[in-house]
């Protein structure tokens, strides 16, 4: 379920694109996907995520149904997104200035004097190569491993 457009109530998925069709629906930016998907995953209406994250109800609408941002949203409302959908903010931020046409990172690539991990760099360049759903998983495997409380023993 999801808010409809006047208010929020929530309003059924059945009729509107599941992750892999709103994925391929044109027009739609990373971040409307992004919050869509969510909205839809755990039957949360706008005005649940703006109560959750401490912003507007109309902010979320906004952000929702906006489909070319001129600007990606100041840092406190992409935090409270994050929050609001219960998702890591580098997800929101990442979402929300590829939406402007930008690439985001949370971490500075190694320089050329100190060469990368062949691993890292393989990931970095192949996440653009990914579907939306596809980098979604690797973003929810990423994160489950670094929530990881356990470190994994190692063969010696």
């Amino acid at each position: 379920m999801v808010a409809d457009a006047a208010g929020d109530k929530p309003v059924p998925a059945q009729g509107r694109p599941r992750t892999a069709a709103a994925a391929m629906e044109p027009g739609t930016n990373p971040l409307q996907r992004l919050i869509l998907d969510r909205l839809r995953e755990r039957g949360l209406s706008y005005g649940d995520v703006a109560r959750r994250g401490g912003l507007p109800r109309s902010t979320v609408y906004t952000l929702a149904t906006t489909r070319n941002l001129a600007r990606p949203p100041r840092p406190a409302t992409l935090d409270g997104l994050a929050q609001g959908l219960d998702l890591p903010v580098a997800a929101i931020r990442a979402a929300a200035a590829e939406s402007t046409g930008l690439h985001y990172y949370d971490e500075v690539p190694a320089s050329p004097a100190q060469p990368g991990d062949p691993e890292r760099e393989l990931l970095i360049a192949s996440i653009d190569e990914l579907t939306p759903e596809d980098r979604r998983h690797v973003a929810a495997l990423v994160e489950s491993l670094r929530r990881r409380t356990e470190p994994e023993p190692t063969d010696r």
